[in-house]
């Protein structure tokens, strides 16, 4: 959520072109552990690309609650030893977060800490409540005061106004409660707790490291220090870790799952495993179903790097056609570059991309991204291509036309800004001045994932960006004003 007085820019300095799908935070949280603080930052750093907003960690010494919440990148904030000792204690939660709004400010910053009536209570979010704006308004309405403007507060309240005597009962209490998408982690005095909501749609795992259990967004987070992955969260489970162990609560009746396919296309690094799936392998099979989808008569398949470069691996191998890094990254772009002029953001994608041109200068070239948003980044990787000497640039993207807009997390644009919203497909290719352009299929990303096709009766995944097939209510935009629809606009 955003507040009224905040803007959501997503062409602003964050986003030089606002052509980037962002995905919008990263959990992590460690039980009994003499260094939870070191290994919550570390698994913050493998968790970095889910948020380079801000970052923070609260710890619990046994006796007292320690938080310490930063903007900017983890490595910024928590790599000295000073700050980490300043978390005392052998259990901590952590979050990475990007913010869609105009500025990211210290209060929204997570993990968010409240003391309740049964002791200090600090959780961090990843995901977005569809009723968190309905809820908000609710409490206030009732007297109470709301210290920040993201959705995980109404979590906190939720909590502290429950009549349960258990913070377990609480916490259930609470998540019943939730509508939308949401992996939580939160920590008591006695207890690390982790949730999944009813469907599934954001990841949770469980991994564990020297007898000690870990929760964190990805597999990449246990890896990072050498953990054993145990399993994921299951949708509608949540699970409690203390002295006793680990406790499995089933808070919400079976369902069959439905996670978010775009935690396979762009958001998860590709060495995580993603309920049980490879991210890697998924991203090769969605690039190869593509290719006989959409073959093109071309010299050399191009990645648009770096999220395109599993598929246009799969699209080359399933063609034949030769793969070449033809575009190469700047990985140094830096966080500087704040406010610049028109003449200058029109240049922004170099920053990021240059063209290798040994590999591009005459040939038919065939460019292969993830996804394509507003289509004003793949307008300029086009045009550097014909630059670069270029005869001919087919462009092909591994996922379906993006067409509705997300309630779930995920920063996209509104509709109307939506390229395929307001394109047929010859309509975009011309835009993007390509000489062809294809998209992966509906049914084709489901069969890149293991199944036959789309199920229209029973999707296995979430996939509403492609369909307009939302999952849950939207019971804040159903009842959304101008202000409202303002404030929707920030996910956590």
């Amino acid at each position: 959520m955003a507040a009224p007085t905040e803007t959501r820019q997503a062409g602003s300095a964050k986003d030089l072109d606002g052509d980037t799908l962002r995905e919008e935070c990263g959990v992590f949280g460690i039980y009994g552990h003499p260094d939870a603080s070191a290994i919550v930052a570390l698994g913050l750093h493998a968790l970095q690309h889910r948020g380079q907003e801000a970052a923070g960690i609260v710890s619990f010494d046994g006796r007292v609650f320690h938080s310490e919440r930063k903007l900017g990148l983890v490595g910024d904030s928590f790599s000295d030893r000073a700050t980490i000792e300043r978390l005392e204690g052998a259990s901590a939660i952590g979050h990475v977060r990007y913010s869609t709004t105009g500025g990211t400010i210290m209060r929204n910053v997570q993990p968010l800490f409240a003391e309740l009536e049964g002791g200090g209570f600090a959780v961090a979010h990843n995901g977005n409540l569809t009723n968190g704006l309905t809820l908000r308004r609710n409490h206030i309405r009732d007297g109470a005061i709301y210290q920040s403007t993201t959705d995980t507060e109404a979590i906190v309240h939720l909590v502290a106004r429950s009549r349960k005597p258990l913070v377990v009962d609480r916490f259930i209490d609470a998540v019943r409660q939730l509508e939308g998408a949401f992996s939580l982690v939160a920590l008591t005095n006695k207890k690390l707790i982790g949730a999944r909501d009813p469907l599934g749609i954001r990841p949770l795992v469980i991994g564990e490291l020297g007898g000690r259990y870990i929760l964190a967004s990805e597999t990449c987070a246990l890896d990072i220090i050498n953990a054993r992955f145990v399993r994921d969260v299951q949708n509608g489970e949540m699970v409690v870790i203390s002295d006793d162990g680990l406790e499995s609560i089933r808070y919400a009746p079976p369902q069959a799952m439905r996670p978010c396919i775009f935690e396979y296309i762009y958001f998860s690094r590709p060495d995580s495993i993603v309920n049980g799936r490879s991210v890697y392998d998924a991203r090769k099979a969605m690039g190869a179903q593509l290719a006989r989808e959409a073959p093109a008569d071309a010299d050399v398949v191009v990645p648009v790097p770096d999220s395109g470069v599993p598929a246009a691996l799969g699209f080359g191998q399933e063609c034949g056609i030769p793969y070449e890094l033809g575009i190469i990254r700047n990985h140094y772009v830096g966080r500087t570059f704040i406010e610049p002029t028109q003449s200058v953001r029109e240049l922004g994608v170099r920053l990021k991309h240059s063209a290798n041109r040994a590999v591009v200068r005459g040939r038919r070239i065939v460019l292969v991204d993830d996804s394509l948003v507003r289509g004003t980044t793949s307008v300029k990787i086009v045009r550097m291509m014909r630059e670069a000497g270029a005869r001919e640039v087919h462009f092909r993207i591994a996922s379906p036309p993006i067409t509705h807009p997300d309630f779930y997390g995920i920063d996209t644009p509104e509709r109307d800004k939506l390229l395929a919203a307001t394109h047929d497909l010859e309509g975009m290719r011309r835009y993007i001045d390509a000489d062809t352009l294809a998209f992966l299929s509906v049914d084709g990303i489901y069969r890149a994932m293991g199944h036959d096709g789309r199920d229209p009766v029973r999707p296995q995944f979430t996939d509403h960006c492609f369909t307009g097939d939302y999952p849950t209510p939207l019971t804040d935009l159903a009842v959304a004003t101008p202000r409202r629809l303002a404030m929707l606009a920030e996910a956590d």
